[in-house]
């Protein structure tokens, strides 16, 4: 099990979060009940005190447990739904996870991806990028064609891959990662299983 990073830091962010609130975009709202039109309205007023809650938050490595509750929505895959295999459970977390979850991605994340090391092992992945995606292959095909006479391509489909990743294997490769240590104590606190003050450590047998 992976363990918190002991030399976490009390970092602070300059987080722009009048503009990360006046930019949200319409979505359901959580177990929290703040609607985005209401957290749009009262940016101006509550954005220094939202900042100073996730500088803390991140600071500390300390995930409230209200922003780990969520809204179990099911959502029907078939136009005419008869049984629950046909619908698909859509997690629908508070509004503030998501505006934590989005400002760690972009200000962490992402630059941890576009480092030099780690870049270089994702450049033929392509997420939500479908036209990417084919774009690269039918590239790639057209290359191999001038070289050879013909291109087998083998193509499979993961059923569920999204309901079925397993977060230890997860944040170990976000352990790899250059990101400051109470960013991933962040991560691991956001992810660990419920009821679990931590996750006993596979390496070292602690709590």
């Amino acid at each position: 099990m992976p363990c918190y990073k002991q030399t976490a830091s009390q970092q602070h962010v300059n987080w722009n979060m009048f503009r990360i609130l006046d930019t949200l975009h319409h979505t359901a709202s959580g177990l929290d009940n703040l609607p985005k039109w209401f957290l749009r309205h009262v940016a101006p007023v509550f954005c220094k005190q939202l900042a100073q809650l996730f500088n803390l938050s991140l600071s500390t490595s300390v995930v409230p447990r209200q922003w780990k509750s969520v809204v179990i929505r099911p959502v029907p895959k078939v136009a005419t739904a008869k049984s629950h295999t046909d619908f698909r459970p859509i997690s629908i977390t508070p509004m503030l996870t998501r505006i934590m979850e989005k400002s760690i991605v972009w200000h962490f994340l992402y630059p941890a991806f576009h480092q030099p090391s780690v870049a270089s092992s994702l450049n033929d992945q392509f997420a939500f990028r479908p036209t990417s995606a084919i774009v690269f292959l039918l590239h790639t095909v057209i290359q191999m064609l001038n070289k050879s006479p013909y291109v087998i391509v083998i193509a499979t489909d993961f059923s569920k891959v999204f309901d079925t990743v397993w977060h230890i294997t997860l944040l170990e490769k976000l352990a790899d990662l250059d990101l400051p240590d109470n960013v991933y104590n962040w991560l691991v606190k956001l992810l660990e299983y419920p009821g679990l003050s931590h996750w006993p450590c596979q390496l070292c047998g602690n709590w």
